[in-house]
């Protein structure tokens, strides 16, 4: 819970004279606050997320200046690259920018939420109907309209009219607070939009460059709700690994992560990268209704975004049951381990995108086929740039970088033989320091497996 006060009402004028007492202005007044003041934002994380943060030492992050950081960081990349302001549709961006949230998967594919963001003037959220409510908590958002959504859904064979007055609400913003610049970066848009706003005289970059820079380097109250995040994460997978048992089914145990992330407050998960036994082998099967077996292993990678909109990116392998391993299931698993361990080990601020690859452990060479895809990617509210690739698979198109002070970065590796039976995935999550870095993630390796 935070102390941002609002700032402007739905709609671009807001009445000064008190409405009539009984007035439908008054109504919908006295409605929209006590919406607000029930906002999940508002409410909190609950007793049982607060208690845990507290045996952690983790404290509350400051929310008030963790979104006037976020909103410098978009403004100072837009100035840097010469636009007038940002249109976004990403929810996560949204998130990033407004720290308000509204059927995130939803909007994710059904584009009826939008923000727009002045390099130089206001923060105007778009929003779903009736959802004016649901930013009055940020304290930065200065002014909620409705949006014009043009997804066929709700156009049909109208778009093209819904689309020019779609258009004509972002060129009014534009030539109000552009300040002459007809540029505006966009994260996502269908080609209609881009044809609509050329008609308008403004054209479109790429928002996506703008906003993953501004993501890449966190406050360290963005560190402190990411800290908070993996401790829930971490809770949660602590109750998986207690229901993991000979004769549950691979989806009935991720469906223990699920309720664990919900019950403190989290958001969703973003895949089903959970298997058993032989389905462990290739990697990257999604769970199923497998029973699982005693003396199986059991890999998983929680890609969860919890408390605060924070990722928790973390993979372990567990082993089930009371078996012994087999010596190949502890070889896999002491391959994994020490390739974590070695490539964590390279990660320190100054140091190249491209040196840090070529220095990183690898699988050796019946295992290298069935490689993860990256060696190291960026994570905040997601996954985030940048997307580091084992050295054999660099190209001419790889970008490179420096790891920073602020980073957050996976650390990733998976072991499994060509035509192996079973492998191992096991992934942290790491911050960059001014002298090293800290392993954020803490959740124990299985010993048994060592």
């Amino acid at each position: 819970m935070d102390s941002a006060a609002p700032k402007r009402g739905f709609g671009r004028h807001r009445k000064i004279m008190p409405f009539e007492p009984g007035s439908v202005d008054a109504l919908r007044e006295a409605s929209r606050e006590k919406a607000a003041s029930f906002n999940q934002h508002v409410l909190g994380y609950g007793a049982q997320a607060e208690a845990e943060w507290a045996a952690a030492g983790v404290a509350a992050p400051n929310l008030v200046a963790m979104r006037s950081y976020r909103l410098e960081r978009i403004r100072a990349e837009l100035k840097r690259r010469d636009y007038a302001g940002a249109l976004l549709y990403d929810p996560v961006n949204i998130r990033y920018a407004t720290d308000s949230t509204n059927m995130q998967l939803w909007v994710a594919h059904n584009p009826t939420r939008h923000c727009f963001v002045a390099t130089e003037g206001p923060v105007v959220l778009f929003d779903y109907f009736s959802c004016e409510h649901l930013s009055d908590h940020s304290g930065v958002v200065d002014e909620v309209r409705p949006a014009v959504s043009w997804m066929y859904l709700y156009s049909g064979e109208l778009t093209d009219e819904k689309v020019r007055r779609w258009g004509a609400g972002i060129a009014e913003l534009v030539a109000e607070h552009g300040g002459g610049n007809r540029r505006i970066a966009v994260d996502h848009i269908n080609p209609e939009g881009v044809e609509e706003l050329g008609r308008r005289g403004i054209s479109v970059g790429n928002g996506e460059a703008v906003m993953e820079n501004a993501r890449l380097i966190k406050s360290p109250d963005e560190i402190l709700a990411m800290r908070r995040s993996i401790v829930a994460c971490e809770a949660a997978m602590s109750e998986m690994e207690a229901a993991l048992k000979p004769g549950i089914s691979e989806n009935e145990l991720w469906a223990e992560l699920h309720r664990g992330n919900i019950a403190r407050g989290g958001e969703w998960i973003e895949t089903r990268l959970l298997s058993s036994g032989p389905r462990t082998n290739p990697w990257f099967q999604e769970c199923s209704s497998r029973v699982i077996e005693n003396g199986d292993l059991v890999a998983f990678d929680t890609d969860l975004i919890g408390p605060y909109g924070f990722c928790a990116d973390l993979s372990r392998t567990w082993l089930c049951g009371d078996r012994q391993p087999s010596n190949e299931q502890r070889d896999l698993f002491r391959i994994a381990a020490d390739q974590i361990a070695h490539n964590t080990d390279l990660m320190r601020p100054g140091i190249t995108f491209r040196d840090l690859v070529e220095r990183s452990a690898v699988p050796p060479g019946d295992c290298f086929p069935t490689r993860y895809g990256v060696l190291y990617h960026g994570v905040g509210l997601a996954d985030e740039y940048p997307t580091l690739p084992h050295a054999s698979d660099w190209t001419a198109d790889t970008p490179d970088g420096l790891l920073e002070p602020g980073m957050v970065l996976c650390v990733e590796s998976y072991i499994g033989r060509l035509g192996g039976h079973e492998g191992v995935k096991i992934e942290e999550q790491i911050l960059i320091t001014g002298t090293g870095n800290e392993k954020l993630s803490a959740y124990k390796l299985d010993e048994r497996l060592l």
